[in-house]
């Protein structure tokens, strides 16, 4: 049972479109929801990144609090910590600039108490995003239907569990939908007739509020910070579901704006013309980027580029493949914007996307398009 703690409501702005415009609509929504907004600075952000973090603060009429690992280093955190490694490079295997420099400060930052955390992964997204291993910290995703984190819908779904389940309909579901709700929580996961991912579509269908309060009766049972709140949870009634168009209308109708770098810049190749522009926030080096977004850096931010390949020593590059060095090369940086072109051709004629946007396109590499929630949203 709840032991009335008082709970925090935080949202992270990463620098990202999705968590800015995740800010906005929960000012709009739920104003009623005390929210603590905070960012994690690794000293290596685009300053366009800082600028959405000024935007934010004006329209949200509250500071965005500024969290920094080693804040009594005389260097930037990242510089800080990779000085520390011998000067090991973050990679896709070894995200230690995640963990040490957004992770670790965030539950620095939250310490015990009980928290929501509100993450803006949207509607048309199939991933899951960052679970604490704080029993302390929930995870809310107000853009999709479903506005719980994988780890709270096992345990709903528990077939161990069905008869708590069965009891809290009898008592909590109309009589029009009490059978068939009986008949679905009733019917145990099986890997062949009923999967997991069936029976919580199932129950979403026969409507979004009694999923959500039961969500909320085994949260409760399962001591999870949402079953500490005073009051009503006002999200249970929400029935939005926002896509990458919605993120953008938000973001421009609000006033606080697209952050720069996702602005198409045109650029010619072959006497062929297409646009590139950078996918993500996250440091202006981060080794997700795409070679694309890497030349996107080269040419409009040369001087970061060649902070980034500074950087760059012996084994230790941004990417396995190549060096920024041999990347930045003239006729490699035709055969980058050549390839890019010929994927877009592709992907369009594949009729797939809707959109020829950098953005919305995913590239043939899967490991390109994995990022870190944290970094990212």
């Amino acid at each position: 049972m709840a032991d009335n703690k008082k709970v925090r409501h935080v949202l992270g702005i990463s620098g990202g479109k999705d968590s800015a415009a995740l800010a906005i609509y929960m000012k709009n929504n739920y104003p009623e929801l005390d929210i603590e907004y905070y960012t994690a600075d690794t000293g290596k952000e685009l300053e366009e990144t800082y600028q959405l973090i000024r935007n934010l603060e004006a329209y949200l009429g509250k500071k965005i609090i500024k969290l920094k690992a080693f804040d009594d280093s005389v260097e930037t955190p990242f510089d800080h910590k990779m000085k520390t490694l011998g000067g090991f490079l973050p990679s896709t295997k070894n995200r230690w600039c995640t963990k040490t420099l957004k992770l670790d400060v965030f539950e620095e930052f939250v310490g015990n108490d009980q928290v929501i955390s509100y993450v803006g992964i949207r509607g048309d997204e199939d991933r899951e995003g960052y679970i604490s291993d704080k029993s302390t910290i929930q995870s809310i995703y107000p853009f999709r239907q479903n506005i719980w984190s994988v780890d709270l819908v096992h345990k709903i779904l528990n077939n161990a569990k069905i008869n708590d389940r069965l009891a809290w309909a009898e008592e909590n579901i109309e009589s029009d939908k009490l059978l068939r709700y009986l008949e679905v929580l009733g019917r145990p996961i099986d890997s062949v007739l009923l999967t997991e991912k069936e029976k919580l579509n199932q129950l979403i269908n026969l409507g979004i509020e009694e999923y959500n309060k039961l969500a909320l009766h085994v949260a409760n049972i399962e001591k999870y910070p949402i079953g500490n709140m005073q009051g009503e949870f006002p999200l249970v009634e929400n029935k939005d579901i926002l896509i990458l168009e919605d993120i953008f209308a938000l973001l421009e109708n609000s006033g606080v704006g697209v952050p720069a770098y996702y602005k198409d810049i045109e650029f010619e190749v072959d006497g062929e013309k297409a646009t590139y522009n950078r996918s993500r926030s996250g440091c202006y080096f981060c080794f997700f980027q795409q070679k694309i977004e890497w030349v996107w850096l080269l040419e409009q931010h040369p001087k970061l580029f060649a902070e980034a390949m500074e950087y760059e020593r012996g084994d230790f590059s941004w990417s396995q493949e190549e060096s920024l060095e041999q990347l930045s090369q003239p006729e490699r940086v035709l055969e980058i914007k050549r390839e890019y072109i010929k994927r877009q051709k592709r992907l369009q004629n594949q009729k797939k996307f809707k959109s020829s946007k950098l953005m919305d396109i995913l590239m043939d590499n899967p490991e390109e398009e994995i990022g870190c929630a944290s970094c990212f949203i």
